[in-house]
């Protein structure tokens, strides 16, 4: 009887640890997180003759910054333009931390 208190106890504990540690990120909308991130698109200052559609993979990192995993160009100045524009900034609501978002950002 005393081995299965103990049993009881030790789950209860091990199952209360666990509910404490998981980290509650609040469901942000993918289109609060475009806008986001189309302000920090809109606020650089390259430009480009056309208007260019591409499609960027990212996610977050624990800290919330941006971390692009993918980019849909083969261009070299695109792909240049989306590093050091999104790559490791900060958003104010940032999305879960590493889940894979993709959208198409239209650069002009």
């Amino acid at each position: 009887m005393n081995k299965f208190k103990l049993l009881v106890v030790a789950l209860l504990l091990g199952t209360t640890s666990l509910f404490a540690n998981t980290i509650i990120n609040p469901e942000i909308s993918k289109d609060e997180i475009r806008k986001q991130i189309v302000e920090l698109v809109q606020n650089s200052e390259n430009t480009f003759e056309n208007q260019i559609t591409v499609h960027v993979t990212f996610t977050f990192s624990s800290e919330g910054e941006i971390v692009v995993l993918k980019v849909n160009s083969t261009d070299k100045k695109v792909l240049s333009f989306i590093r050091e524009t999104l790559n490791s900034k900060k958003l104010e609501n940032p999305g879960k931390t590493h889940k894979h978002y993709t959208m198409a950002i239209n650069i002009k």
